[in-house]
């Protein structure tokens, strides 16, 4: 899988981060970390301009609850901190979620403030044995 890291400086908002990379927000995919009721987690990919859908993704995962941990907690799950998280490099492999609308050349976090990778979303699904659907709605 070919990944370029890319320098986009600090951003206050996904707008302003995709504005800096000469990108529409769409095409850079929030990694959120997920806390399932039974202490582990997984990743779900959402595009910029979505959010994650609660009632799909707990369906699809067949749980009655889902939250997103406080940033001491998403830190010790991935090593990254929030803002940061990919899960390109997390110190625990957790299942991936993609959105079924994420398709061609992204953005995602790098591990990093101020850095961004891009990666074809095929190729980053395939290599993190990613499962697809429809987890998100419009913001």
């Amino acid at each position: 899988m070919n990944v370029e890291v890319a320098e986009r400086g600090r951003a206050r908002s996904l707008e302003e981060a995709a504005a800096n990379l000469g990108i529409e927000p769409r095409e850079i995919v929030k990694s959120l970390v997920v806390k399932r009721p039974d202490g582990s987690f997984v990743f779900a990919l959402v595009p910029g301009d979505r959010q994650i859908s609660w009632p799909k993704l707990r369906a699809l995962l067949g749980v009655n609850r889902l939250s997103l941990p406080p940033a001491d907690v998403a830190l010790a799950a991935t090593g990254y901190e929030r803002g940061t998280i990919t899960p390109l490099g997390s110190t625990t492999p957790w299942p991936v979620w993609a959105d079924e609308s994420i398709s061609g050349r992204i953005s995602l976090g790098a591990g990093a403030h101020g850095l961004s990778a891009f990666v074809d979303a095929g190729e980053l699904f395939a290599a993190l044995g990613a499962t697809i659907g429809d987890i998100s709605e419009p913001v």
